[in-house]
């Protein structure tokens, strides 16, 4: 199955309660820029596409922006149990599983 980074924002933002639209603001509230990083973190994994494609379907966002949300979330799944299963629950809704 392949996986977009639209349907990505969706899942994540339906996952967190916010609207789909949060992932292409430029807010930085906690509330959409947590959503917002594992969001980055699923695409740069799930898909094939550049760190500057990613940050352009996210509401034009530089790609050291989405080399940052990649490295926080990937090092907070090694350390955070609770991150670890949303990040893996989060993967199998998105392949299919």
């Amino acid at each position: 199955k392949i996986v977009t980074v639209e349907h990505i924002q969706k899942v994540v933002a339906d996952h967190f309660g916010i609207p789909e639209e949060a992932m292409k603001v430029k807010k930085r509230t906690s509330s959409l820029a947590f959503p917002r990083q594992i969001a980055m973190y699923l695409s740069r994994d799930l898909t094939s596409l550049s760190l500057s494609e990613i940050g352009s379907r996210f509401g034009g966002r530089d790609h050291t922006t989405v080399m940052h949300a990649c490295d926080k979330i990937g090092a907070g799944r090694d350390t955070d149990p609770e991150l670890r299963h949303i990040v893996e629950r989060l993967t199998r809704t998105l392949r299919g599983g």
